[in-house]
C-alpha cells in the first residue's frame, strides 16, 4: 500500500486572530476581480478566462514546486476520481466567474457569489439528503426573494445571460464541498491545493479553443497575470490555510467582506454603481445569510 505524501505546504499554524486578519486580506485581494476586469483594453470573455486559469496555474506550480516538487504530483496521483471531480467544480467557477464578470456588472456577480453558503446547503439536501435547519430554509427563501428582485428587471428586458453564468459559481461551489463532504465520511479525504491547480489546469484547456484568436494586449496579459497570481492563486491557498484555525461559519461570513470590498471597488475606481434593485436584493440576500450563520458561531465547538 502506497503511503499518502504529506501536505504540499507546511505553513506555520496561525492563531484565531491572526486567521481572522489573514481572511480579510483574502477577501480584498479576492475583490480585485471585477475592477482589473475593467482595465482591459482588447481581451474579452473566454480569452480572460483562459489567461487568468492559465497563469493562476502557473503561479500555483511556482507556490508548490521550490519545496515539494514531487509531492504535486503524488498528491494528485493519491486523490484519485474525488480529486478530479473537485478539479472539475474548481474549473467551472473559475470560467463561469470571469465570463460572468465580462457579461454583466460586478456587484451583479458578487451578490449571487454570496449566497455561496445557502445554495450549498440546498445541493446538500438534494444531492446526500442533509437535514436542514428550519432557519436554513427561510434563510434559503429570503435569498431567493433576494436574487429575483435583482435579476427580476433585468430578465423583463431579456438581458440575463450574466446573471445565469453567475449562478454557476455559487451551483459549483455546492456540488464540490458535498462530493468532498461525503467523500470525507467514507475516510477519503482530498487536498484542496492540488485540486485547485487542477481546476485551473482544466479551465485553460476547456476555454483555449474558444478564446482563439487572441486579441489580448501586452497590457491586458500584464493584468490577467495579476489576477491569476494575486486575485486567486496566493488568496486560495491563504484561505484554506485560515480555515484550519477558523469555523465554517466565521469564513463564510467573513467572505461576505468580498461582496463589500469588491462594489465599492467598482463604484469609487471605475464608476459602476449598483442600482437599487441590486442593493435592495443584495442586502435581502446577506441578512439571509447572516440569520443562517450567526447562531452557528454560538454553539460550543
Amino acid at each position: 500500500m502506497s503511503r499518502v505524501p504529506g501536505p504540499l505546504l507546511s505553513l506555520r499554524p496561525l492563531s484565531h486572530g491572526q486567521a481572522v486578519v489573514a481572511m480579510v486580506g483574502v477577501t480584498a485581494m479576492w475583490s480585485i476581480a471585477g475592477v482589473v476586469t475593467r482595465q482591459l483594453e482588447s481581451a474579452r470573455s473566454f480569452e480572460v478566462t483562459f489567461w487568468r486559469s492559465l497563469f493562476t496555474a502557473l503561479a500555483m506550480l511556482a507556490l508548490l514546486l521550490p519545496g515539494r516538487g514531487a509531492g504535486v504530483a503524488a498528491r494528485i496521483r493519491a486523490g484519485g476520481a474525488l480529486l478530479w471531480v473537485s478539479g472539475l467544480c474548481w474549473s467551472v467557477m473559475f470560467t463561469a466567474f470571469m465570463v460572468a464578470l465580462t457579461l454583466t456588472s460586478v456587484a451583479n456577480v458578487l451578490v449571487v457569489m454570496a449566497a455561496g453558503p445557502l445554495v450549498t446547503a440546498l445541493v446538500a439536501r438534494v444531492a446526500v439528503g442533509q437535514r436542514l435547519a428550519r432557519r436554513t430554509w427561510w434563510a434559503i427563501a429570503v435569498a431567493g426573494v433576494g436574487i429575483a428582485w435583482m435579476y427580476g428587471p433585468q430578465l423583463a428586458a431579456g438581458d440575463w445571460t450574466g446573471s445565469l453564468v453567475a449562478l454557476c459559481v455559487p451551483l459549483a461551489a455546492g456540488v464540490n464541498w458535498t462530493v468532498l463532504h461525503h467523500g470525507q465520511g467514507r475516510g477519503q479525504e482530498v487536498d484542496l491545493i492540488p485540486a485547485v491547480l487542477v481546476g485551473a489546469v482544466l479551465s485553460a484547456v476547456a476555454t483555449l479553443p474558444l478564446a482563439l484568436p487572441f486579441s489580448a494586449t501586452p497590457r491586458d496579459i500584464g493584468w490577467l497575470a495579476l489576477l491569476g497570481l494575486v486575485q486567486l492563486a496566493v488568496p486560495c491557498v491563504l484561505a484554506m490555510h485560515c480555515a484550519r484555525a477558523l469555523q465554517a461559519p466565521e469564513v463564510a461570513l467573513l467572505a461576505l467582506l468580498e461582496v463589500i470590498f469588491g462594489i465599492a471597488l467598482a463604484w469609487l475606481i471605475v464608476g459602476e454603481a449598483p442600482g437599487g434593485t441590486v442593493l435592495a436584493g443584495g442586502a435581502l440576500v446577506i441578512a439571509a445569510l447572516l440569520a443562517n450563520e450567526l447562531p452557528r458561531l454560538r454553539r460550543p465547538g
